[in-house]
């Protein structure tokens, strides 16, 4: 065979070998990468809650989680209305526990026979509402590039700005994260439903009043102290309505409930096919404290199914950013565990875990408030965390009775539903106008949560 002929055979051989070779490379590659790729493209997974087969499953006493029982009971039996014990760690909920009555009084009137609380009663949150509605909300949203805790206010509501007659200016700069940690320059409360009291400000209408929300004037200078109001929580909750264009509570039942499978989780659930006979009652003579105050349209019988709060539910028809939101223990298992998931639950993800750890954060200002949650940042919160809660715990409290606490460190979730408001008001001494039920250690919380931290192997 001619040399030349023979070196091109060789070449052609060792180029169709080479090619073989890269070939079997590329398929070894690519049939490698396809798990990997079919795996990216499958929805992530979240762990799902399961009861725990034993407490000691999940790291608690048996034994003294029943001493925390008798506490709640002892209440009970001393005139404590009712309450609900939700307890879940490692992805199992531990205790799920009712306790007492959901209601007692029909006005000032006891019933002939007190009607027991469920495992399933929806409870009024009250300020809860910041949390699971309102917060949930906004951190979806940062989570998707639609908000910016960093922008103007003004950037997302226009006509939030700084009026020629106020005295304290710093509207026209106020951030997002200010409002979130409540260091807005806000009074904590204006009352817009009482026009003795609001003035200027008085609506007992949605619409008039989320325009009166951007006009009420700040009480402080922003940035300078960090001081707890409803006002912070009505405008954040008119920024989730502008930026999605719906209605808050059409917002968190479509798009975060629903996906969760959550059906208990309602504003104004008395027009969304719920009886009254679902509710734990609060107040026994409406908004009267015993028939100490009154107001234009003030309800005046025993509150089932309708938000307590007076702003919510005289002037902004149910739906707030601050109040209005209901639920039950097993629905808001679920809402306990999305955070401490780090956004998500089973196949649904709501947020990330990177806005979580920047809406725990503790201020600069004060360590108790982060954007929206109370944290456990100091001795002064022992009243809501208890003794034992670490430094990561993080929470919120309503004012009809109701306690959320979310300890990472311990993979922890505490709910406690009471309807505490459900008791007479004291008419005489220094605690005039304050609820019988909030002297119990249930209605203080504390030394309920204390207790359940005791009850763990810690």
């Amino acid at each position: 065979m001619d040399n030349g002929l023979q070196k091109k055979q060789e070449k052609r051989l060792s180029y169709l070998a080479r090619q073989t070779v890269y070939w079997i490379l590329a398929c070894t590659l690519l049939c490698t990468a396809l798990p990997s790729f079919a795996a990216s493209a499958q929805p992530q997974s979240f762990p799902e809650l399961s009861p725990a087969a034993s407490p000691e499953e999940a790291g608690f006493s048996t034994r003294k989680l029943k001493e925390l029982d008798t506490l709640i009971s002892l209440d009970v039996a001393a005139g404590f209305p009712g309450a609900v014990l939700l307890i879940i760690r490692d992805g199992k909920i531990v205790k799920n526990t009712s306790y007492g009555y959901r209601q007692k009084f029909a006005g000032t009137e006891p019933l002939k026979t007190f009607v027991p609380m469920t495992t399933g009663t929806l409870f009024d949150l009250a300020s809860n509402t910041k949390m699971y509605a309102t917060n949930f909300a906004l951190q979806k949203l940062a989570s998707e590039g639609r908000l910016d805790l960093q922008a103007r206010v003004r950037d997302y509501l226009p006509e939030f700005r700084d009026g020629d007659a106020d005295q304290i200016r710093g509207k026209d700069q106020l951030t997002i994260a200010d409002v979130l940690h409540h260091s807005a320059g806000f009074m904590p409360d204006p009352q817009y439903h009482n026009r003795s009291v609001a003035k200027g400000l008085y609506s007992q209408n949605r619409s008039t009043t989320n325009q009166m929300i951007s006009r009420t004037p700040l009480a402080y200078p922003p940035g300078t102290d960090n001081v707890y109001s409803d006002v912070d929580y009505m405008l954040l909750g008119l920024i989730v309505e502008r930026i999605t264009g719906e209605r808050l509570d059409d917002y968190v039942e479509n798009s975060i409930y629903a996906p969760l499978g959550l059906a208990h989780t309602r504003f104004n659930p008395l027009q969304k096919g719920f009886a009254a006979a679902d509710f734990a009652a609060t107040e026994l003579q409406g908004n009267t404290r015993g028939g100490s105050i009154a107001f234009p349209n003030i309800r005046t019988g025993t509150l089932l199914g309708q938000v307590h709060d007076e702003k919510a539910f005289y002037s902004m028809a149910g739906v707030s950013g601050h109040a209005g939101l209901f639920s039950t223990s097993g629905d808001l298992a679920v809402l306990l565990q999305l955070m401490l998931n780090g956004g998500g639950y089973g196949q649904v993800s709501v947020f990330d875990a990177p806005i979580i750890s920047a809406f725990t954060a503790p201020s600069e200002v004060d360590p108790t408030f982060a954007l929206g949650w109370r944290t456990n940042g100091d001795d002064s919160m022992q009243w809501m965390f208890g003794e034992h809660a670490s430094n990561r715990a993080y929470g919120h409290t309503g004012w009809t009775g109701t306690l959320t606490v979310i300890d990472p460190e311990y993979d922890l979730g505490i709910v406690l539903l009471t309807n505490k408001k459900h008791s007479p008001v004291i008419k005489t001494g220094k605690n005039t106008g304050r609820f019988i039920g909030d002297f119990f250690a249930v209605g203080r919380y504390g030394e309920v949560v204390s207790a359940v931290y005791a009850a763990m192997d810690i």
